[in-house]
């Protein structure tokens, strides 16, 4: 039977920019212009003669007909990428060696190397936690996993996923005598510091935060400073003050309900997690079957 599909490319374009509402957005996940994803869009509204979304002055939205296009093309994509990596994994052994930094790897990528093992049971992944700037000449590593500006000299760069920062704290501070329900009422709270916010990352400044809001009069020096992202964390589930939470980092503890976001507040991070390494490891089959296991990750937590 022959099927009557649509171009592929479309179809994808499409997906990314329906659950982003942003043509900008799918071009940075799909790693191709926002002018290419327009053009793909409207490809497939020509062949499928009917609009999927309405164009506003400030921004998109899904038409009744794209509202309901969306989840099962969503779903199609998924099976097809779970079938590519079963396909792919058969004929797959050895050790992919992946450096990432701690903080990342701890919760962001270790809660879901299960997943990989079980897509790949001949494959063996070796983690190891390291933020130096990898000589890939001399140590045998794969693959790199790193956050930054995406300039590593030398090395083939892919952009795993952006990162966005936000107010956190344990649902348990919001039970208490004081509110916290702006900004503004957070001079009320203890403050936790990441000692890496100044002067390297001022997107998890504290100061920072205060000034982009239009906020003055708040001791913002005020509260304990960590040294570690993973015990600036902790001490926020544990109710000792508001955190700064940066996506990647917060993700699953707001799954789970130890963390919430008591405000709705959010800035996009100047940097980004990169897949950094030698051109020529990226064409190796076990890193290729990594990394494409990483990016429809990454691509999700884009969702």
């Amino acid at each position: 039977m022959r099927r009557q599909l649509p171009p592929l490319n479309a179809v994808r374009a499409f997906e990314a920019a329906a659950r982003h509402q942003s043509f900008a957005l799918a071009a940075e996940e799909l790693s191709v212009t926002p002018a290419a994803i327009s053009q793909q869009v409207r490809l497939l509204e020509a062949r499928l003669d009917i609009a999927l979304f309405q164009r506003l002055n400030n921004g998109l939205r899904l038409t009744e007909a794209g509202r309901a296009y969306l989840p099962a093309l969503s779903a199609a994509l998924d099976e097809l990428a779970r079938a590519s990596a079963r396909v792919q994994a058969s004929g797959l052994r050895g050790t992919v060696t992946v450096s990432a930094l701690g903080s990342f790897a701890v919760h962001w990528l270790a809660p879901r190397v299960a997943e990989f093992s079980a897509l790949y049971p001949e494959l063996d992944l070796y983690l190891h936690t390291d933020s130096r700037v990898i000589d890939f000449a001399r140590e045998d590593v794969d693959l790199a996993i790193r956050y930054g500006d995406g300039h590593y000299d030398g090395l083939e760069v892919r952009l795993l996923m952006g990162e966005d920062v936000f107010p956190v704290c344990s649902p348990t501070l919001l039970n208490g005598p004081q509110r916290l329900e702006s900004a503004a009422d957070l001079r009320h709270f203890t403050l936790l510091h990441d000692r890496d916010a100044e002067p390297y990352q001022a997107w998890i400044s504290w100061p920072a935060w205060f000034a982009r809001e239009g906020i003055s009069g708040v001791d913002t020096s005020r509260g304990p400073r960590f040294s570690s992202s993973g015990v600036l964390i902790a001490a926020a589930v544990a109710g000792q003050g508001v955190a700064l939470g940066r996506s990647a980092l917060v993700g699953h503890r707001l799954d789970s309900g130890q963390l919430v976001r008591p405000l709705p507040q959010l800035r996009r991070a100047d940097w980004s997690y990169w897949l950094v390494a030698p051109p020529a490891h990226f064409e190796r089959p076990k890193v290729r079957a990594f990394v494409d296991w990483l990016l429809q990750l990454g691509g999700q937590s884009r969702r």
